[in-house]
């Protein structure tokens, strides 16, 4: 299986699923660490994947979503968005049931 399988792999079984430069203990920058945040604060559970660990993994991401900065959010299988566009839903209130309803539709 090639790198794009396995993550498109990922993207479907994971309801709520970050692809984020660093692991969620360790962000090694600090948009990835600003959207870890916003999730830890919602409360439910969550997936990263770290884009550094493979250099094959930023490519095959970018390939899936056609974005091409680091952090991406994807929810119940679609792409969400990056960085920027998280944080403003989060503000918004709107993130949290988006996270909620993607978590059950999986049944999580």
């Amino acid at each position: 299986m090639d790198m794009r399988d396995q993550l498109e792999q990922a993207i479907r079984e994971e309801p709520v699923l970050l692809f984020t430069k660093g692991s969620r203990m360790f962000p090694q920058c600090g948009f990835s660490a600003a959207v870890i945040q916003v999730f830890e604060e919602i409360g439910e559970p969550f997936a990263c994947i770290d884009v550094l660990a493979d250099p094959a993994i930023r490519p095959a991401l970018v390939e899936i979503s056609n974005w091409p900065t680091t952090p991406q959010v994807f929810l119940g299988g679609e792409f969400v968005g990056g960085g920027d566009l998280v944080r403003e839903l989060h503000a918004r209130g709107e993130l949290a049931p988006l996270v909620r309803r993607a978590r059950a539709a999986a049944g999580a």
